[in-house]
């Protein structure tokens, strides 16, 4: 039996799925990146591969998030998509006839709009972190709780206070103010989840047709305040898929599932890539005003590509498939 990798590399967390032929999900693994992608991607292939089930050949394997061209490199992957994409997939299969996705995960917040199992509309917060998972983190350990209590001590609120949340700023400082008002922890919380809906539904959501049914998905979904706190404000039950907090990955291994069973081979370098040494680098091109930021990255004193150019010249030598050298002289 083939198995299919996914793996979802961002900001915050590092995300690998492994799934059958029949798309079921067998393993994951949620790590955080700590800044180090290369070192995470290593890792977490280093776990799939220990509890990868006998009789299994990877038959492909596909990334996605903001590391999804590094780690592209990394592995040979057979399919590099984008997370709107891969969620959407991942979304369509395990919540049936889904029309809505929301997506909150560290550090942003996309919203898709799906109609007949196609995307037809999205849209992304890149810009604010009030309402993304590493707001909560940074709220729950200034109060002292576990982030994994948040959510289940927002549901015991009899009251919810409102919280500013349209900054994570100011609602930190509103934060604070009710708590010297005297307001009780629960409510508290309850109140910084409405707040947290009210900025994703005003800014993410603004001018979308929400329908059901809406999944919710990333790492935010496990809190469940938050859960209750969309459905109040939308009127509408809010279904957290199962793998809610991998679900990129999941979408991507589909992808290089598709992708494999029509080249009928797959790119994947093998489980060796964890031992192996890569290096990240960046420089300016300097040859137009652009000035873009090229990154490369290198292994076994070679690079392997380049990309983020926005002419092409550098990232055309690995994409057109010119020879290896030629890469090289172009250092």
């Amino acid at each position: 039996m083939r198995g299919y990798l996914g793996v979802d590399v961002g900001s915050v967390s590092t995300n690998i799925v492994l799934i059958d032929e029949n798309e079921n999900v067998i393993e994951t693994l949620y790590i955080r990146t700590q800044g180090q992608p290369i070192a995470a991607v290593q890792r977490g292939l280093e776990y799939i591969r220990d509890r990868i089930p006998s009789g299994i050949e990877i038959g492909g394997i596909g990334t996605t998030g903001s590391g999804r061209h590094l780690s592209g490199i990394i592995v040979g992957a057979d399919s590099v998509k984008n997370e709107i994409t891969t969620h959407a997939v991942a979304a369509s299969k395990l919540v049936p006839g889904v029309q809505t996705v929301f997506e909150i995960g560290g550090q942003d917040s996309k919203i898709i709009i799906l109609r007949n199992g196609v995307v037809a509309d999205f849209a992304m917060n890149t810009v604010c972190a009030a309402g993304t998972g590493s707001f909560l983190d940074q709220q729950a350990a200034r109060l002292g709780i576990p982030i994994e209590d948040f959510g289940s001590i927002a549901l015991k609120s009899k009251s919810p206070v409102r919280i500013a949340g349209r900054c994570s700023v100011f609602a930190e400082s509103d934060m604070i103010h009710k708590q010297q008002m005297g307001h009780n922890l629960a409510d508290i919380l309850a109140g910084l989840c409405e707040a947290l809906v009210r900025n994703y539904l005003n800014n993410v959501g603004k001018g979308k047709e929400i329908l059901a049914p809406v999944a919710f998905q990333g790492g935010v979904a496990a809190n469940v305040g938050i859960k209750r706190a969309f459905e109040k404000a939308l009127g509408l039950e809010i279904t957290v898929p199962p793998h809610f907090n991998v679900m990129g990955a999941v979408g991507a291994a589909m992808l290089a599932r598709e992708t494999a069973n029509k080249t009928g081979r797959t790119k994947f370098k093998g489980f060796e890539v964890a031992e192996e040494k890569f290096r990240a680098a960046s420089f300016e091109c300097g040859d137009c005003p652009n000035l873009c930021e090229v990154i490369e990255i290198s292994g076994h004193g070679r690079i392997l590509a380049r990309w983020n150019d926005k002419c092409g010249k550098w990232s055309n030598a690995e994409i057109t498939g010119v020879k290896r050298n030629r890469i090289e002289n172009l250092a």
